[in-house]
């Protein structure tokens, strides 16, 4: 009979071959799991070549940061470049040991499984930097036993495969860290709004607490989960002596300085940012917003902020004329919060005290303002477009404490009281030598309103449009001292009373005018005089050729008043024209376009208007096409810069104090719309202003008193530096001296004779039959020409 001592000997025996066997089974099981396992998996080589969805951003000329666009906010950044405290303050809060394991934390994943065992939950933990690289890049986030194995496998092939700060720099570029960003270069600007290199260690510590939990810890939605989780980064950071005890405490007593930074821009153009957008939408569809192309647009910083103020200065100055409409007020108690509520350069304020002299208020920020007298007397009662409440005599009659009103702050740095103005605006200016968009500005406020005008609005040109059909005449033999008859016109109906019975903006007649003295006058009877000798059909081929559509030009004679549609970009391309010497440019708005690499995909180039490259001007694809002949453009420059020197514009010749400005001002009817179409050589600009939905703009708002200040107060600038150019005189053209009344040559003794420019084959070349006598004339120009 066995011995208890067998028996116990011959039981462990059995179970060690059970055992045995059992571990030889687990192993192969595990080995056969793992061979498939790793069939399944990825190449984890893929990662060498990682394309990081990256936003589309947009930028100025001078490389400011216009907009980013896409669901995904991402700057990716190399390791090298990110601030060794950030990466410690990541490795506290996610991974200490990070440095130390290949890739899987043994002492990790057995803690979560004494856990899961413990309580029967699976909870977060265990997975290394390296497995979260895994799981972000290779695998899917479904939560199961086989991905977390997946998981691991990967994890040690990264390792085999990647250094460690190459894991660390895929790992906090792919992180997502709430509200669309993605990356800690993107959350830097997203919540503290700017790089990561300026952050301070309370906020690196916010930035390393927010992979656990975007949106619970979210320092912009949940500030005071957001300020425990922080700490407990900064604690664990202190434990692992990343920081000493005055670096832990400055940082834990730091208050939560996060804000939500939605436009990480450097500069605001939203109107050529969305110009962009789209364009690049329509190429690229949604990898648009992907590809992490950077696009560099033609505008630059300076010309596009003064394009903005000019038109918002305009449209002030339109308001003011017609008084205040923001009554009654509202009310609010200054010592409650309100909203800002910014609309352009108007925010909202509270009235707190007045004088007789200023009113005291206070912004939405508790900052506290002072509106001199100055700056309210403006705002008479609107009546009507065409009257006015009483004069004001203190700031009491307009304004009460508590009062909620409009505010803006102008250039000499003082406020005024405002409103949103009510017309809107939009305005262009390009090189005419390139057809590169220099700025653009398509409304008072883009986010407010997003039509934009300088491209969309088909509004009528009014006389801005009169220079094709001087054009179109001068092309036809007329001269600039061809007399036209200024008188009533009657253009007949189907009956006496549908007849139509056009007039001059003065309501007058001048009888026998010259063309020069038209055009500078801006006459209406000889427009359509001159319309119905050319004939329509001439005048719209012109038209044609400066770029304009046939269904923009009505087949009737009220084309001579610009009845037809254009949008500021097609006026300023226009005018363009006569600016560069007789070209047709092209304008564009995207001068090139990089990939993420800085590699250029896309580089526009224009044909350039280049009046000293005739010769190879017919077959050289690189030279914009000429529509008008030297001598028909220097005519028209003649003629439009005489607009500005005598004519409806002499108030930009005295407020720039240039003489070699030159354009035309444009009215429509009922001043439904006011245009101003200017250039020198270096730049054509248009400026239109009027209401949306064409409602009269009230009396006497004409082209110059309401389009032309915003043209000039861009042109301040942006002809600062630029020297004055005089005209030059092609071969073709000559001077003679003349009789303005007929247009024929005058005697050398002539005291009301005059010089005036004529091509050479239209020189005049008899005398005018009135005798005029001047002992003092020079008997040498007896023939009147030179």
């Amino acid at each position: 009979m066995p011995t208890h001592r067998t028996y116990l000997k011959t039981t462990f025996k059995w179970l060690t071959l059970v055992a045995v066997f059992l571990s030889a089974s687990v192993v192969l099981f595990s080995y056969l799991v793992y061979r498939q396992l790793e069939e399944q998996l990825p190449d984890v080589k893929q990662l060498h070549h990682v394309q990081y969805q990256i936003p589309l951003s947009i930028f100025t000329a001078d490389h400011q940061l216009i907009a980013r666009f896409g669901e995904k906010k991402r700057i990716p950044i190399n390791a090298e470049d990110i601030p060794r405290q950030q990466i410690n303050a990541f490795l506290a809060a996610e991974d200490d040991r990070f440095y130390e394991h290949p890739g899987v934390d043994y002492q990790g994943l057995l803690r979560a499984v004494i856990q899961l065992i413990l309580t029967g939950k699976k909870k977060q933990g265990g997975s290394t930097i390296t497995m979260q690289v895994a799981r972000n890049f290779l695998l899917s986030r479904e939560k199961t036993y086989v991905r977390k194995i997946k998981e691991i496998i990967l994890a040690l092939k990264i390792e085999q495969e990647y250094s460690k700060d190459k894991i660390l720099q895929l790992y906090l570029n792919k992180i997502y860290l709430g509200h669309r960003s993605y990356g800690i270069a993107a959350a830097a600007l997203t919540y503290y709004g700017k790089p990561l290199s300026e952050l301070d260690l309370a906020q690196m510590a916010m930035l390393a607490g927010l992979p656990k939990a975007p949106s619970n810890y979210n320092p912009v939605t949940d500030p005071e989960r957001a300020l425990l989780r922080r700490n407990y980064v900064l604690r664990r950071m202190r434990e692992l002596s990343y920081i000493d005890q005055q670096q832990f405490d400055s940082a834990l007593n730091a208050p939560v300085t996060a804000a939500l930074n939605s436009n990480d821009s450097e500069f605001s153009a939203p109107y050529i940012a969305e110009m962009v957008r789209q364009k690049l939408y329509e190429q690229y569809g949604e990898e648009a917003y992907t590809r992490g192309l950077n696009v560099y647009t033609t505008i630059t910083s300076e010309l596009q902020s003064t394009a903005d103020h000019a038109l918002k200065y305009a449209l002030h100055a339109y308001d003011q004329r017609h008084g205040y409409r923001s009554l009654p007020h509202k009310k609010q108690d200054p010592a409650k919060p309100f909203a800002a509520d910014v609309v352009g350069d108007t925010q909202i304020a509270v009235i707190t005290a007045l004088t007789d002299k200023s009113a005291t208020a206070i912004l939405a920020d508790r900052a506290e303002i002072t509106l001199p007298w100055r700056n309210i007397e403006w705002a008479r009662a609107f009546k009507s477009r065409y009257s006015l409440g009483a004069k004001l005599k203190s700031p009491s009659d307009i304004l009460a404490v508590n009062d909620l009103i409009r505010v803006r702050q102008l250039e000499d740095q003082s406020w005024a009281l405002a409103q949103v103005p009510e017309t809107e605006a939009g305005f262009v200016a390009l090189n005419p030598q390139t057809g590169a968009i220099l700025a653009l500005s398509g409304g008072f406020d883009f986010f407010h309103n997003k039509y934009n005008r300088a491209i969309q609005s088909k509004r009528q040109p009014g006389s801005g449009f009169k220079p094709i059909i001087y054009t179109t005449a001068l092309e036809h033999g007329f001269t600039p001292a061809s007399i036209i008859n200024d008188a009533p016109v009657v253009v007949e109906g189907p009956n006496q009373e549908s007849n139509w019975r056009p007039e001059n903006y003065s309501r007058k007649f001048f009888g026998p005018t010259p063309l020069r003295t038209a055009l500078r006058k801006s006459r209406n009877l000889i427009s359509i005089r001159l319309l119905r000798e050319l004939g329509i059909a001439e005048v719209s081929q012109t038209a044609l050729r400066f770029g304009f559509k046939q269904e923009q030009l009505p087949n009737s004679l009220s084309l001579a008043l610009g009845s037809g549609y254009a949008t500021p970009l097609q006026m300023a391309r226009m005018y363009a024209t006569f600016a560069n010497g007789g070209f047709l440019i092209e304008p564009y708005f995207i001068s090139r376009i990089e990939n993420k690499n800085g590699e250029i995909e896309f580089e526009h180039e224009p044909a350039i208007a280049c009046p000293d490259c005739e010769e190879t001007h017919s077959t050289h694809p690189g030279y914009a096409p000429r529509i008008i002949s030297r001598e028909v453009n220097f005519l028209m420059n003649s003629l439009l810069r005489d607009v500005v020197q005598r004519g409806t514009a002499t108030r930009a010749k005295r407020a720039l104090q240039r003489s070699d400005l030159a354009g035309k001002t444009g009215t429509t009817n009922e001043q439904r719309d006011a245009w101003f179409n200017g250039f020198t050589s270096e730049i054509a600009a248009t400026a239109w202003l009027g209401f949306d939905d064409s409602k009269p703009l009230g009396r006497g708002e004409t082209g110059s008193r309401a389009a032309l200040p915003m043209w000039i107060e861009f042109m301040k600038t942006a002809l600062k530096d630029q020297p004055e150019h005089a005209l030059e005189k092609p071969d073709g053209i000559g001077r003679a001296f003349i009789n303005p009344q007929t247009g024929l040559l005058a005697r050398p003794d002539s005291e009301t004779g005059i010089w005036e420019y004529f091509r050479h084959k239209n020189m005049p070349t008899q005398y005018s039959p009135a005798p005029i006598s001047n002992e003092q004339g020079d008997p040498s120009l007896g023939t009147g020409l030179f």
